[in-house]
């Protein structure tokens, strides 16, 4: 036992709170069961039938968080430098520290403990096993954090997608969900399971070095690993509307996807293979070149937004895309110029090319577009070097790369 002095005062937290809930039981409050159907595609579904301890708890959590063990147990919780990770859990501007160690500490060590005692009636070995739990994951070499998001509008080939960074595309197990975020039902996209694209989920894994004492930015960095599949494979997909986080495989939060990459588009779902998946982990890592490239951001920006508009709104998103992207000071004539440049093998195709970028702009070639200027780096130094060739000081940019070639074709 490392912490002592937290055994005793989270001990006597949770004998206060049984207490507090065999009131509840005496006088007449019923612990609810569940009858939960986990559903896979293309496999018979399974049926489970639990009774519902932790959903028992949080309902009564306004009570208990009042209480002066729990006050007690909170104190003695902030004054372990390990325990600091633990409050930033359900960050917001509305929620205290206080309420983090109390959601993600408490809470779920009460819960767990009503658990393993099979109820409410106190067992002090199924305490002892469920804080030695919490003790290994306050005290441990570092902490292992899990943001997962269900993905629609997109489907596998039965392997992962790696996307880099402790980020992949995967196919959901069976009420995994479920089983850490027992109230997870009402927050699943509709026929979630049940549909060839409703299948998937968006991870994130990292492992966090002792001490650290903040999450990742589990929203920001699921909205950019959308952004990249979107303009890998021209995919309608969407994450969310909510991701579940856990650290140290023990719940963690929920929290909101942002709101672009929550939206699904419109479109017919895509399949991610290899080299769309390797061309998405390629952008993703360089969507990072917007925060330094307002310009590159704003061409981003209002081609997402794109995806969500029709008729002449779209159609202002689309270039004001080009323009941010290519044109400048120069303008839309400019930008799709050297659009036609850009995307073109040949005059042929930068002909054809300019013909669909003048006027109202084709979705599919402004992504393209971006596509282009991401992979080859620097934006500024293509825009001189498309100049040049306008120019015919220099030939063409150098051939895309083949991987990012077969990505686009397929």
């Amino acid at each position: 036992m490392r912490a002592p002095h937290l055994y005793r005062s989270l001990r006597g937290f949770c004998l206060g709170a049984f207490r507090t809930l065999l009131g509840d039981i005496d006088d007449g409050a019923d612990v609810p069961f569940a009858f939960e159907e986990h559903t896979s595609f293309d496999r018979p579904a399974l049926y489970e039938y639990r009774p519902l301890v932790r959903p028992f708890v949080e309902v009564r959590a306004h009570r208990l968080t009042r209480r002066e063990d729990a006050r007690i147990a909170i104190d003695d919780l902030k004054r372990e430098p390990a325990a600091a990770i633990f409050a930033r859990a359900h960050a917001s501007p509305r929620a205290s520290d206080d309420d983090g160690l109390f959601a993600s500490v408490l809470l779920p060590l009460l819960a767990r403990t009503a658990e393993l005692c099979g109820g409410f009636d106190w067992d002090d070995a199924a305490y002892d096993k469920a804080y030695a739990e919490l003790e290994q994951s306050l005290f441990g070499a570092g902490h292992s954090y899990g943001a997962v998001a269900p993905l629609v509008g997109i489907t596998l080939g039965g392997q992962a997608v790696d996307l880099g960074g402790g980020i992949r595309v995967r196919t959901a197990a069976t009420g995994e969900v479920a089983k850490l975020w027992p109230e997870a039902g009402g927050l699943l996209p509709v026929d979630f399971g049940r549909e060839p694209d409703r299948i998937c989920v968006l991870e994130l894994e990292r492992a966090l070095p002792r001490g650290d004492t903040e999450p990742p930015d589990a929203p920001g960095e699921i909205a950019d690993a959308v952004t990249a599949i979107r303009l890998a494979a021209a995919a309608p997909i969407a994450a969310g509307p909510v991701l579940f986080e856990r650290l140290d495989w023990r719940p963690y939060g929920v929290r909101p996807v942002l709101p672009i990459a929550a939206t699904q588009p419109a479109g017919e779902p895509t399949r991610l293979d290899s080299f769309r998946g390797a061309l998405a982990a390629d952008l993703r890592t360089r969507l990072a070149a917007a925060d330094e490239d307002p310009d590159l951001g704003e061409a981003l920006d209002r081609w997402e937004l794109s995806l969500f508009q029709d008729g002449p709104f779209r159609a202002e998103q689309l270039r004001e895309s080009l323009v941010a992207l290519l044109g400048g000071t120069d303008g839309l004539w400019a930008a799709v110029v050297r659009g036609a440049i850009l995307l073109g093998e040949d005059g042929r195709e930068r002909a054809d090319a300019q013909v669909r970028l003048a006027g109202d702009p084709e979705s599919d070639l402004v992504r393209r577009a971006l596509v282009e200027t991401l992979v080859r780096g620097d934006r500024a130094t293509l825009v001189r070097m498309l100049d040049e060739t306008i120019l015919g000081l220099r030939p063409a940019p150098a051939a895309r790369p083949p991987s990012v070639a077969r990505a686009l074709a397929s």
